[in-house]
């Protein structure tokens, strides 16, 4: 059985496709196509408010191509959701009712709450230990959620309307910053156990891959701080040639590390774990779920 999310975020838009796999009553979701489209609506919508005609075109175009893809690959059911940048488009509803119609996709708007729990779908809590705290951080372009686990339950989650395009464009303020400090000293930092982070992102995910290290080797704070730095002095095209990465990741992945290091800095975070994991993940996990619930598994 396939299985599929799409996740429309504030930068990219991506469609995840697994295949559920059952050996000796163990299920796992094996990936089989991962497509991500830059479609960069916060760009549009933290300045305007609202998303331009030609980004539009954009969302029509990818959701109909992703359509076909689901189509090509048989998958039975999918989940599609946005984020940051539709919460916030005075035309997000009737951007989605046009690709509802188009392309047979109807996406739902989920709240930045939503959205942080739902990395824990992934299910990693499961193997960490009892002895320290995990924070999730999940950077995006329009929102930063954080989610703190302690002892296997969750004391809290919030998301933050501070994210890599808002950066970008000057659009986060002192008083964000310092709200975001504030909720992590009361919240997080006030637990007096020792903290170990969990990132998720395609800019943490990226830092992972240069880095060199092997899986389920932490990244350490000092490491960041040190990439942020040496990002930092570095233009796009710089970092585009050094990194060998797309425009797209090269302006942002400099505001996602500044995310990154302050949280962890401000939470007292030493290591910082990168399962590879992101919103997608969250929900074809949910969306399992919710068919074993219903019976709706073969």
């Amino acid at each position: 059985m396939k299985l599929a999310a799409i996740d429309i975020g504030s930068n990219a838009a991506r469609l995840l496709i697994v295949e559920i796999l059952e050996s000796n009553k163990e299920i796992s979701f094996n990936k089989i196509n991962l497509v991500r489209v830059p479609l960069r609506l916060g760009l549009d919508v933290f300045q305007k408010g609202e998303i331009s005609p030609m980004r539009e075109r954009m969302i029509l175009e990818s959701m109909q191509a992703f359509r076909h893809l689901m189509d090509a690959h048989g998958v039975s059911y999918f989940r599609a959701c946005a984020t940051s940048a539709m919460r916030d488009a005075r035309n997000s509803k009737k951007i989605l009712k046009a690709v509802n119609q188009k392309a047979e996709i109807p996406i739902e708007i989920i709240s930045g709450d939503e959205e942080a729990s739902l990395v824990f779908e992934n299910h990693i809590a499961e193997t960490l230990t009892n002895d320290k705290g995990y924070l999730y951080i999940d950077v995006g372009g329009g929102s930063t959620e954080l989610s703190f686990m302690v002892d296997g339950k969750h004391i809290y989650r919030h998301s933050f309307n501070i994210g890599t395009i808002r950066l970008l464009q000057g659009l986060v303020t002192p008083r964000d910053w310092q709200n975001m400090r504030n909720a992590i000293n009361r919240n997080i930092k006030s637990v007096k156990i020792p903290i170990v982070g969990i990132g998720s992102g395609g800019n943490i995910n990226k830092v992972f891959s240069i880095s060199k290290r092997k899986d389920g080797s932490p990244l350490t704070v000092t490491l960041l701080s040190e990439y942020l730095k040496k990002m930092s002095g570095l233009t796009v095209e710089e970092r585009m040639l050094q990194y060998n990465f797309k425009e797209d990741r090269a302006d942002v992945i400099v505001p996602a590390l500044q995310i990154y290091v302050n949280v962890m800095h401000w939470a007292g975070i030493r290591d910082i774990l990168v399962p590879k994991i992101g919103l997608a993940d969250g929900l074809v996990h949910q969306l399992y779920e919710q068919l074993s619930e219903q019976n709706l598994i073969p």
